[in-house]
């Protein structure tokens, strides 16, 4: 099943690749004023997909044999195969998604790697594939250890893993608006163009994989108002299109952060407090000398 699975991504990259590249002429064509693609940013992309793609092929090999250990010593239950048992994975890895991604937002460990796919200004097709090489020492994986629980072979989840990822790609676009009753279903671009934005209203927000039924039944949900357009990017803008630091800013920042903390408790917040208390953090290191600044390091601590 694993190898179906990347069967299908392979067969889509063309797919993939002819999308971005009607997009960057659509685009031009129509919004001739509005830079939407660049070539650094592009480039970026593709090269953090790549380097991806690599640091995946190798966290398989550490992630797999202990699926196949929980699926052989603790799984609870059994599957006949059949629709019944792809739509329980389907819909159980879509509920750890939102739960992965929703702690990538409030945990700064997992935030370090997952800072990588908000650290572009613009959002596009080509988007999509910028992503982490260290989505694995984040630990990403484990998240989807419950699935051997509850049955499901290491190939299966792999497979589910990897088609999840595959949709996801569509959403990353200006081009379809709203979609209507499909919204109360699934994932669309305008969905996903709200998660995408730092507007004070859309931060935090949206973190559906394919279904977003879950975003609206755990209040995480806000709708894209045309009066109030995304501005993509993270809050502590990266002004870089170096793949290397895109991956690594955020590991090194924390880093710098934990080595400067005069005690345990703040340590421990540097890794683990949700991404905010950072940037609170860096503006009070920032300000001048004698400024006010809106939360110190101790209130934030205690606030997240």
């Amino acid at each position: 099943m694993r190898f179906d699975a990347e069967l299908l991504l392979l067969a889509l990259a063309p797919v993939f690749l002819a999308c971005i590249a009607w997009e960057a002429w659509h685009l031009a064509r129509t919004r001739p004023g509005a830079v939407l693609y660049s070539w650094p940013d592009t480039l970026c992309n593709a090269a953090l997909a790549l380097m991806h793609q690599g640091a995946d092929k190798l966290a398989w090999l550490v992630a797999i044999p202990v699926y196949a250990y929980v699926f052989r010593h603790w799984r609870i239950v059994s599957w006949q195969p059949g629709w019944v048992a792809w739509l329980v994975l389907f819909v159980a890895q879509d509920f750890l998604y939102y739960v992965f991604h929703r702690a990538s937002h409030r945990v700064r460990w997992l935030w370090a790697a997952h800072v990588v796919h908000h650290s572009s200004e613009r959002l596009n097709l080509s988007t999509a594939f910028r992503q982490s090489l260290m989505y694995p020492v984040a630990g990403m994986w484990v998240f989807w250890i419950p699935l051997a629980v509850i049955g499901f072979t290491p190939m299966q989840i792999v497979a589910i893993v990897l088609v999840n990822l595959a949709f996801q790609f569509f959403v990353h676009t200006e081009l379809v608006g709203e979609l209507g009753w499909l919204e109360y279903v699934f994932n669309t671009p305008s969905i996903h163009r709200v998660h995408h934005a730092r507007n004070d209203r859309y931060i935090d927000r949206n973190y559906a994989g394919v279904l977003s039924i879950w975003d609206r039944l755990f209040g995480s949900y806000v709708e894209e108002d045309a009066n109030d357009p995304p501005e993509y990017g993270i809050v502590e803008p990266l002004h870089s299109y170096n793949p290397l630091k895109a991956t690594f800013h955020e590991w090194l920042s924390m880093a710098h952060d934990f080595a400067q903390m005069p005690d345990w408790r703040s340590r421990f917040a540097a890794l683990f407090a949700p991404p905010e208390w950072a940037a609170r953090l860096h503006a009070r290191q920032r300000a001048p000398a004698g400024a006010y600044v809106e939360a110190s390091v101790s209130e934030s601590n205690s606030s997240d």
